[in-house]
């Protein structure tokens, strides 16, 4: 299981989405185990589209 300083949450207004590295993201074909910072530079949101400079750490 991933520690609380790898999961990370958009911090848009009206999203909320939570990326958690043990579960990756189907939707943008992100495999399990793939940590935050090891995302594309250019990763989106799968809801919201935001990039990856608005994810905050939940940590």
């Amino acid at each position: 299981m991933a520690e609380p300083h790898e999961m990370y949450q958009c911090q848009t207004a009206n999203c909320g989405y939570i990326y958690n590295p043990d579960k990756g993201d189907r939707k943008g074909k992100i495999q399990k185990g793939t940590q935050f910072k090891d995302l594309p530079d250019d990763g989106k949101c799968p809801i919201c589209g935001a990039g990856k400079k608005m994810f905050k750490s939940l940590g």
